[in-house]
């Protein structure tokens, strides 16, 4: 059984294999702080996939020698969670002095790169060495779809592997596949929500939040709706905060420019104080999901837990990440750029999810052969020859991304 270190924990472990966040049962002290509890469904999700017997958090903000010698003589490798780290403003902290000291493979597990709104990724020079000292340590790096991997074939690293994300694979069930039911059977719907969003990710802001809007008043009319959030300050108040805190909640929405101008009227607001959900445990939302008979909207791994227990769900595109977990798991999915209005009539196809399945059974043969290329012990079953890591994409034109 390994013993392993992980960058970028997000989360406390419990029972072995669990994620919560920091001091979950007491609220008070972080409901003022925004954090993605998204970040916790990879790290839990990661662990559900190794065999391990002791792990640790590789601090990257200080060097300790004496730190560093006892890590190399006691483990056996480092995992990165995966994470949207390939960005023009990445933080590494001291990464790269920290990894030259450290002796142990370096296993990146899902990283993706995040493309700017317009023109090329432009990346630091710190970004880079990171990188390279991450590729030089292990036999591939994981990454979660195509443009990731072109991004690594740019700066001359050659062995980069697609696997898409841990999230989609947390039950270790190979055989997974949606199977539709028939539409008027749905009742229970949840829309995952991603309100804060940067100009930096979404190329119209308006067009976002309006189209945001609709989708979350369509399925309320039609459905018992539950609206699943994941770490932003006013949700989290509304879906758990006291009575003033919910008040507090809503006030801050209200003063909120582009909620006011694009997102909140009186429906939705009502929405927001009813029909809220959030959680600090990974698996207050598997639980969740597992009651629910469609899981649609913004968030990547809100999504990507649903489907990883078998519900239906369609993401709602509008960056380079949702393109693409969409494009690697050839998941349905709607641009919100695009001048088509959302029906789910005409995405409650099985066809559309019969290429899920599929993609799904490639990249969970890619994910496994992946960490066997690594030799890391790992509850994944084997995948036949057909099934394993492919080559690095040749280079190909720069492409606009949504």
């Amino acid at each position: 059984m390994a013993r392993i270190l992980v960058i970028s924990p997000s989360g406390e472990v419990y029972d072995h294999d669990n994620v919560r966040w920091y001091r979950h049962a007491d609220l008070q002290s972080h409901i003022n702080h925004y954090h993605n509890i998204g970040d916790a469904f990879v790290f839990d999700s990661s662990l559900k996939l190794l065999n391990f017997e002791t792990l640790e958090e590789l601090p990257i903000t200080s060097i300790d020698p004496q730190q560093i010698d006892r890590f190399n003589a006691e483990f056996d490798y480092v995992f990165l969670r995966g994470s949207n780290y390939v960005h023009a403003g990445m933080n590494w902290s001291r990464t790269a002095e920290v990894l030259r000291r450290l002796k142990l493979p370096v296993l990146a597990f899902g990283i993706g790169a995040q493309a700017p709104v317009s023109g090329k990724l432009e990346l630091s020079e710190d970004s880079k060495t990171v990188l390279k000292l991450i590729s030089d340590s292990t036999a591939s790096v994981g990454v979660r779809g195509t443009y990731s991997a072109e991004v690594m074939h740019e700066l001359g690293i050659k062995n980069a592997r697609i696997i898409g994300c841990p999230t989609a694979f947390r039950n270790n069930r190979p055989d997974l596949a949606i199977r539709l039911p028939a539409l008027d059977a749905v009742k229970r719907v949840g829309v995952t929500l991603r309100r804060e969003v940067s100009k930096h990710y979404a190329k119209d802001i308006k067009r976002y939040l309006t189209f945001h809007r609709d989708l979350v008043k369509a399925m309320a009319d039609r459905f018992e709706v539950t609206l699943m959030s994941q770490g932003e300050v006013e949700e989290k108040k509304l879906a758990l905060g006291t009575p003033e805190q919910k008040q507090e909640g809503m006030a801050a929405l209200r003063e909120n420019g582009w909620a006011m101008a694009w997102y909140l009227d009186e429906q939705m607001e009502g929405l927001y104080r009813d029909r809220m959900f959030y959680s600090d445990v990974v698996a207050g939302y598997e639980q969740l999901v597992r009651k629910l008979d469609l899981v649609l909207g913004y968030r990547l791994h809100g999504n990507l837990m649903a489907l990883a227990n078998g519900t239906p769900s369609i993401y709602f595109t509008y960056d380079s990440r949702t393109v693409e977990f969409a494009e690697t798991f050839q998941i349905p999915s709607v641009d919100v750029f695009g001048d088509k209005p959302f029906r789910l009539e005409e995405y409650w196809d099985q066809a559309l999810f019969d290429r899920f399945n599929a993609a799904y059974a490639r990249t969970y043969g890619a994910m496994s052969a992946f960490l066997s290329e690594n030799k890391v012990d790992h509850k994944m079953a084997r995948p036949a020859a057909a099934a394993a890591p492919s080559a690095p994409p040749a280079p190909e034109p720069e492409r606009k991304v949504a």
